[in-house]
């Protein structure tokens, strides 16, 4: 993430609203809305979204730069709260979806960067935004719980429990992301809200078991051996239990005895 631009002094534009609209800057291909929320200047943001007619206010909400990111996406990214609740009422559910290069949309670089209060202005403008999915099939969900923010987990697991079943492209599903990263939190959110994501397995037949021996995290194998002691005894496609995972890759054998 790039440091902000500089914010005209007193937050004033220097440029009629027409020129505005219009101007790309720098070699990042963005727009004066871009730039306006890079540096988090609510009222020059505010003027451009103002002054827009209807079809060029569709074109500036949707317009993408170099990195694919859309304004909104750049406002998610600093954490500009005021911003994104400024600016989300310009866009409908299509636009805020509007995913960068990276396979990310605003709502999902929000959730990685663990920012509770945009996330919140965009769940409730969008509910929708919470079902997005990158290339991979990665919801904001698995994101968050691999980076163990456990407040944002809570909080979409609260918006629906389906979230929790929606496995990645590789069959991978939070709870095995939040084990393998040993995010202890989230891996307790996840068994409580889903108790079933125990036994649950990806395409190489792994538990989140599996992925916890493979993490080191002893709690988080604790807590997954308590949700549920028969997945001590799960086989992937393989033929390999826990046990001859953590045996295998020379991890401590006493994690799961």
């Amino acid at each position: 993430m790039e440091e902000p631009a500089a914010q005209p002094e007193g937050g004033q534009p220097s440029a009629p609203r027409k020129k505005i609209t219009k101007q790309l800057t720098g070699k990042r291909d963005d727009s004066a809305l871009h730039s306006a929320a890079r540096a988090g200047n609510v009222a020059v943001v505010k003027e451009i979204l103002v002054g827009a007619g209807e079809a060029e206010l569709k074109d500036l909400v949707s317009k993408q730069n170099q990195s694919g990111e859309t304004a909104l996406y750049v406002a998610a990214e600093y954490g500009y709260v005021d911003l994104v609740k400024e600016m989300i009422e310009y866009y409908d559910l299509a636009d805020a979806g509007i995913k960068a290069r990276n396979g990310f949309d605003a709502f999902h670089i929000a959730a990685k960067q663990g920012d509770l209060d945009v996330l919140k202005v965009l769940m409730e403008a969008h509910p929708g935004l919470t079902m997005t999915v990158d290339v991979s099939n990665t919801t904001a969900l698995h994101t968050a719980a691999m980076q163990g923010h456990s407040e944002i987990v809570n909080l979409l697991l609260e918006a629906g429990s389906s979230l929790a079943t929606i496995g990645r492209s590789n069959g991978k599903t939070a709870l095995h992301s939040a084990a393998r990263n040993g995010r202890l939190e989230v891996v307790k959110a996840l068994l409580q809200k889903e108790p079933s994501l125990a036994t649950r397995t990806d395409k190489k037949g792994q538990t989140a078991l599996h992925m916890a021996v493979k993490g080191q995290n002893l709690e988080v194998v604790e807590e997954l051996i308590k949700a549920d002691p028969s997945t001590i005894n799960m086989v992937d496609t393989k033929g390999n239990t826990t046990l001859h995972i953590a045996t295998r890759k020379g991890r401590a054998q006493n994690m799961i005895l």
